[in-house]
């Protein structure tokens, strides 16, 4: 094992055994590299590393901090990779959604509560009938997050959260080609709120995977 690998395994048993928890200092630095057996150049390295996927935090001339490690904060390294997928991906990034958010979108339609709902139907009416695609997509993307925020599982969201990027030039793609999306994705959208209000897990499921299916399926045709 590389001397870095080693020192940024040490610091992670720190935190998994409780040693060092969330919002904790770490001891000073020269203190740490002796306690650990470490040198002090390979210890500064690790705490770089481990400040790149947000498990650190260095603070200058403050000290250096285990974060909060909330979910959210530590899927930002995954949203940032995933910034990098190639066109030939996307197919997968959706077939990915297509097994997460339904299920999110069941967990919803057990916890909304009706000031939710009313909230959903506002986001809808805001779009009006004859959006441009760009404002579908936007409009899409942020009615698919307030669900799955309303289904209360963190990693859920913020996986689903790292997945929408990847697919939103899909979706304009999508409208800007084949007919009849606008008034599709507008209907699908009442269909799963509909759903959510009757607190019906099993048809808001439903619905959700046809509406992602079909972005999915139009691109496996259009490829």
């Amino acid at each position: 094992m590389a001397v870095t690998d080693e020192a940024i395994e040490k610091i992670k048993a720190m935190i998994t055994s409780g040693a060092l928890r969330a919002g904790d200092r770490l001891p000073r630095e020269a203190d740490l590299a002796a306690s650990l057996g470490l040198s002090r150049s390979s210890l500064r390295e690790a705490v770089k590393a481990l400040e790149l996927v947000n498990i650190l935090d260095v603070r200058r001339g403050d000290g250096t901090y285990v974060t909060s490690l909330e979910p959210r904060l530590l899927l930002e390294a995954l949203s940032f990779i995933t910034d990098f997928h190639r066109d030939d991906t996307v197919l997968e990034f959706l077939q990915v959604r297509r097994i997460l958010e339904p299920a999110a979108t069941a967990m919803a339609a057990e916890r909304i509560t009706a000031p939710q709902t009313e909230e959903l139907r506002a986001h809808l009416d805001s779009l009006g009938p004859e959006p441009s695609m760009e404002e579908l997509v936007a409009n899409d993307l942020e009615f698919h997050r307030r669900i799955v925020a309303i289904a209360g599982n963190s990693v859920l969201a913020s996986l689903l959260d790292s997945m929408s990027g990847p697919t939103t030039r899909a979706r304009v793609w999508r409208g800007l080609t084949q007919a009849g999306t606008t008034q599709r994705t507008l209907t699908e959208h009442r269909a799963i709120l509909d759903a959510l209000a009757a607190h019906e897990a099993d048809v808001a499921r439903a619905w959700a995977t046809v509406h992602i299916a079909g972005v999915e399926q139009w691109l496996q045709s259009a490829l």
